[in-house]
């Protein structure tokens, strides 16, 4: 038996309303085997079946389809109604009677809502019944519609069901990923700093100090594009870039410090600060200042390098607006659309640090915070990105506070 046929009796098998079908057919005609079968080119086998005459078949029986009527049903698409085969024009000499001893019979076809044929929906008695120009042929050809439907309802939820197995298994692996990325790499690369920091601090040897801060470095950048990917895993194949939002008073000290530290990275460069009075807003924190310096980075590497870096904080007119200006050549138009996308970069033969994942894990922690990313770039004005966040938003949920 083929692994399509075994599905199909699968999917009988989960349709609920099937024996009550096979129940309602007997009951009304008299007959005491009923049967829904898939009916294929070589064989009529038993999908679902009500017995209690002793015919002998069960769910999973296979005929040869040329043995029955409805290797004529599969050709024709017609309905095969016998009230008594013996005396039957059509059926009196036919092999099928006779070889499994019937009198009255009815089989009608099923067919899929696509039109493909499916099979049969029959039923069969050694006595004789009155079938024809009664209600019983429409009702079991309405059984065959109601059927279709529930075959095709029943595989899309077959489909979605497996889809959500799959689904289920990649968040698993993604949450290994992530894991792996968190502590297997991350840990080890703390110790490599740490342990580099320590050596430029105690090490006399320049030679030797140069090469511990080589190494420091090294590691820093090796950490901050492991932060890169992990941001990414979260933000594009996890449940999004996680936030701590609360009013932040220092927000201002933050952004200074990741300013002077980018400067210190920098020192041929010049970053002006122009910060307003930003203090309570809600946000998180850590996010805003690795956003920040995400921005400042990228106008560093691709902007003009005479001249400076301006980066912008007010509150104004009911929103945040976070912004990082730079003079040099402007980003193409067709370039600007694609900018907050993962592993972007600007088409250049020069070598090129980073994954290309800065703005894309900006924007994302912009997503995240309710806000949204604007960038405009022209010749004359230079490039300008700006995080744009409403100050008069929801806020997380508020902890519940402690019993006592």
């Amino acid at each position: 038996m083929t692994d399509a046929i075994n599905a199909d009796i699968a999917t009988i098998g989960r349709i609920n309303a099937v024996p009550a079908i096979l129940q309602v057919i007997c009951e009304t005609t008299g007959l005491r085997f009923a049967a829904v079968a898939r009916v294929s080119e070589n064989n009529w086998t038993a999908c679902a079946v009500l017995d209690t005459l002793g015919f002998g078949l069960t769910v999973g029986s296979q005929l040869d389809v040329a043995s029955t009527l409805c290797h004529e049903i599969r050709s024709t698409h017609e309905t095969i109604v016998i009230d008594k085969a013996s005396e039957d024009e059509l059926y009196c000499q036919h092999h099928t009677p006779q070889l499994y001893r019937f009198e009255s019979y009815i089989s009608v076809p099923v067919f899929r809502t696509d039109g493909r044929f499916f099979g049969t929906i029959c039923a069969l008695d050694p006595a004789p019944a009155t079938l024809r120009g009664s209600a019983i042929q429409p009702m079991m050809e309405s059984f065959a519609r109601l059927l279709a439907i529930q075959i095709e309802s029943e595989e899309n939820a077959q489909r979605t069901e497996r889809a959500l197995r799959k689904e289920r298994a990649m968040a698993e692996v993604r949450e290994q990923f992530i894991a792996v990325l968190d502590h297997d790499l991350r840990n080890p690369l703390f110790a490599i700093t740490a342990g580099a920091e320590l050596l430029t601090q105690r090490l006399d040897d320049d030679k030797n100090r140069a090469i511990a801060r080589h190494i420091h470095t090294c590691g820093r950048r090796a950490s901050q594009l492991v932060g890169d990917v992990l941001d990414f895993a979260r933000g594009r194949l996890g449940s999004g870039i996680p936030l701590n939002q609360q009013p932040c008073a220092d927000l201002a000290e933050g952004l200074r410090h990741v300013a002077s530290e980018l400067q210190r990275v920098h020192p041929l460069r010049q970053v002006v600060l122009d910060i307003g009075d930003i203090g309570g807003l809600l946000c998180d924190r850590e996010r805003v200042t690795q956003l920040l310096s995400n921005l400042i980075a990228n106008a560093l590497d691709h902007g003009d390098p005479h001249s400076p870096v301006t980066v912008t904080a007010v509150i104004a007119n009911g929103e945040f607006v976070l912004s990082v200006h730079n003079h040099g050549r402007p980003i193409a138009a067709q370039t600007l659309g694609q900018l907050f996308k993962p592993f972007t970069r600007p088409l250049s033969a020069a070598p090129q640090q980073g994954l290309g994942l800065g703005l894309y894990i900006a924007s994302q922690i912009a997503l995240s915070h309710g806000g949204r990313m604007q960038v405009v770039s022209d010749e004359q004005q230079g490039t300008l990105f700006s995080f744009h966040l409403p100050v008069d938003r929801p806020g997380p949920p508020a902890t519940p506070p402690a019993s006592s």
